[in-house]
């Protein structure tokens, strides 16, 4: 382990690898500590939603044309259990080939590990990161193995790990969404053709997305809700599923892998700091309605590389200045994107009958008003930004 290194990263899921390959030809020394013992173990067995935007970055770090298992969205069905109103979304009228994809994490996360290991960059697995700090001059962070610790500083730190705990609570805005989400994976009577459903119910949005041949599901409901669905036996959970989302595909047929975890609401206040930026679900963790988590990250790690393959020197890293520009830079996707998914949830999930027709409503409009559909769709693809 070196005692010095240019850029570290800290964590090496998907963000923070896509971010280490983003700047792996940069004239920088890159170093990335990551937890786990070895480079494909698996870390999670959830799918993912990835948007159009999110290919793009893929492709440029040379990993989409590696991935396996790929679901593309063509349709995206957004409805409200008890109204009419209806809105569609669909990848022709926005001239793309399509709206995102689906994909597993472990898929995903095994591709960026192999693009790792092609590269330059010196990876530390079973090297977990224990705190980190810094000051006006470098950032530190104490790293720690089975066998070893000790620090690494760095001109700059990027913290990527989703479950990171080197920033104290009381610099974070949080709070627990009374509601559990429940995955797992079904296949239905009739073929999904490459359609997504989005369902706002009064337990909270469910979504479809094609998976293979089948489905994955995302439901949301309160913590005692979700524990009763998961402890329905298969038929019972397939009745049951069927009358919360309705007959759009059919019967339900199948299910597999259920699991469940709690959903919170999380912002970093100062996500650029003393030599350390946060990235990724270390500085940001929304509701999943939308799908939007994952693609705002790897926005995230993008605009951080762009920034620093614009330094010419060692010490604009982690400068004031650049700290500066990156906040600027993700501000407005950053902040658009977790109140979006934020109140979606909050004005979905009021149970006043008035609110109820006039969302609705809403849906129906949107449906019959192109130019703003299209400018939810693009924010859906791209984030708030340009592109």
């Amino acid at each position: 382990m070196p005692s010095h290194s240019d850029i570290v990263v800290a964590g090496g899921g998907p963000v923070g690898a896509a971010f280490a390959l983003a700047v792996a030809d940069s004239r920088f020394s890159v170093t990335l500590l990551e937890a786990r013992q070895q480079a494909k173990s698996p870390i999670s067995q959830r799918t993912l939603a990835l948007s159009y935007g999110t290919r793009l970055i893929l492709e440029r770090l040379n990993v989409w044309q590696t991935l396996q298992q790929i679901t593309p969205i063509r349709d995206i069905h957004i409805s409200q259990r008890g109204t009419i109103g209806v809105t569609r979304l669909h990848a022709s009228e926005e001239n793309v080939p399509e709206l995102g994809y689906v994909v597993e994490y472990r898929a995903l996360d095994a591709a960026l590990q192999t693009a790792l290991a092609d590269s330059n960059i010196a990876v530390h697995y079973g090297t977990s990161v224990s705190a980190s700090g810094g000051n006006r001059h470098l950032a530190w962070l104490n790293w720690q193995t089975k066998a070893a610790s000790g620090m690494l500083t760095s001109r700059l730190a990027v913290i990527a790990d989703g479950g990171n705990q080197t920033e104290p609570a009381s610099q974070k805005q949080q709070k627990q969404y009374d509601q559990h989400a429940l995955l797992a994976w079904i296949s239905s009577e009739r073929p999904h053709m490459n359609e997504a459903f989005e369902r706002f119910t009064p337990d909270g949005p469910m979504a479809l997305l094609p998976h293979g041949e089948g489905f994955a599901l995302v439901l949301t409901a309160a913590p005692d809700k979700i524990r009763h669905w998961i402890s329905l036996d298969e038929n019972a959970f397939l009745t049951a599923l069927h009358v919360h989302f309705g007959d759009r595909v059919g019967r339900f047929l199948t299910v597999r892998d259920r699991s469940s975890f709690p959903l919170r609401y999380s912002l970093t206040q100062h996500s650029a700091k003393d030599h350390r930026i946060f990235i990724g679900n270390a500085a940001h963790v929304m509701h999943p309605v939308a799908g939007q988590g994952f693609n705002l990250g790897l926005r995230d790690a993008w605009e951080l590389a762009n920034q620093i393959h614009a330094c010419s020197h060692r010490h604009e890293l982690g400068s004031t200045d650049m700290l500066a520009r990156y906040q600027r830079a993700r501000r407005l996707d950053v902040s658009a994107s977790m109140l979006f998914t934020d109140q979606l949830v909050y004005w979905f999930t009021l149970a006043d009958p008035v609110l109820r027709h006039a969302r609705g409503l809403g849906l129906a409009t949107l449906q019959q008003w192109p130019p703003l559909k299209h400018f939810v769709a693009r924010r859906m693809m791209f984030g708030a930004q340009a592109w």
